[in-house]
């Protein structure tokens, strides 16, 4: 048997890896700290596995490497947060770089839907008896213009969504996909004509704040912004300040940049000292939720099969080391 240590470790992870690990001939030795370089001095073996709000910097993997880890198996598609300039030619970095792109297309258009008619606060209201319709105005998603940001899996699995609203979509891909059945524009023009603007796109150098105050400023009045992917796409301070003047009439997040420290953890009984995140939680038109598009039970069943399968394929000698992140 293999040992793997596993980071950031919740109920719900556990669930799939403790039933698949052994077939896969691993023992999993189960951390609820988050991977960093005071954690990485907890590994046991030659793997560890870890997520999206582990800090992979170089301090880390410097420790990662001096306990013998080899390989990092990230159970996500994303690894914005691994040094992979360090980590060339010391570690295999592996992925999940597909697990169910309906999960996250499905709860992207759940938020939308969510911020639009306003249903947090109507369920927050009929909690308290309160059966009034004031202030809970939205409008029709069909004949709306959206744009989405992204067309890999994700992306697409979102425009067929929104098509079946009756929205007429524009896209923006870096790498845009062959024959579409959807209209690719500039980003330019899908900030000018979208009403609703989505983002699904991996966070990169070129990427990192693509919405900023500039982009804002070309939107259309009131435009909406739905955000599933990195929270660094969106400039925080930007986007508040978007929102206070009314130029963004909605935004539903299910990523903030500054995430690392709060999302996934309960700190209802603190005071939270980030004031752009504490004052976009408290704004009406404004949902935010702690990085859970992928949480359903296909995904999480998938991001532990591919793991495991990602892991086997190391233990059993087929990866090579490469430039390219697997």
């Amino acid at each position: 048997m293999n040992n793997v240590s596993f980071y950031d470790t919740k109920p719900y992870d556990r669930l799939y890896f403790d039933e698949l690990a052994e077939q896969y001939g691993v023992r999993i030795h189960y951390f609820d700290e988050k991977l960093n370089k005071k954690t990485a001095t907890f590994a046991e073996g030659e793997a560890v596995v870890a997520f999206v709000n582990d800090n992979l910097g170089e301090d880390c993997l410097k420790v990662l490497y001096e306990k013998g880890v080899r390989v990092i198996a990230m159970r996500c598609s994303g690894y914005n947060n691994v040094n992979l300039k360090y980590a060339k030619d010391k570690f295999h970095v592996l992925r999940v770089p597909a697990y169910s792109p309906y999960a996250v297309a499905e709860y992207a258009m759940g938020t939308l839907l969510t911020v639009n008619r306003k249903l947090h606060r109507a369920y927050n209201r009929t909690k308290e008896f309160n059966f009034s319709l004031n202030g809970l105005t939205g409008f029709d998603l069909h004949g709306k213009t959206i744009g989405v940001i992204g067309t890999g899996r994700i992306g697409q699995a979102f425009i067929s969504i929104c098509k079946g609203f009756g929205m007429r979509v524009l896209a923006y891909d870096v790498y845009p996909m062959p024959e579409p059945d959807f209209e690719y524009v500039s980003l330019d023009e899908l900030y000018r004509e979208s009403d609703i603007i989505s983002l699904h796109c991996p966070l990169t150098k070129e990427s990192y704040h693509m919405i900023d105050a500039e982009s804002i400023r070309q939107m259309k009045q009131g435009v909406y912004l739905l955000n599933t992917s990195r929270g660094a796409l969106i400039d925080s301070e930007a986007l508040l300040e978007g929102l206070m003047s009314r130029k963004i009439g909605g935004a539903a997040l299910d990523v903030y940049e500054e995430e690392t420290e709060y999302f996934y953890e309960d700190f209802s009984n603190d005071i939270i000292d980030d004031d752009t995140l504490a004052r976009l939680v408290s704004l009406p038109n404004v949902l935010i939720t702690s990085h859970q598009a992928f949480l359903t039970r296909e995904a999480l069943r998938n991001i532990a099969v591919t793991t495991l399968e990602n892991l086997k394929e190391y233990f059993d000698g087929k990866t090579e080391f490469t430039n390219e992140i697997r």
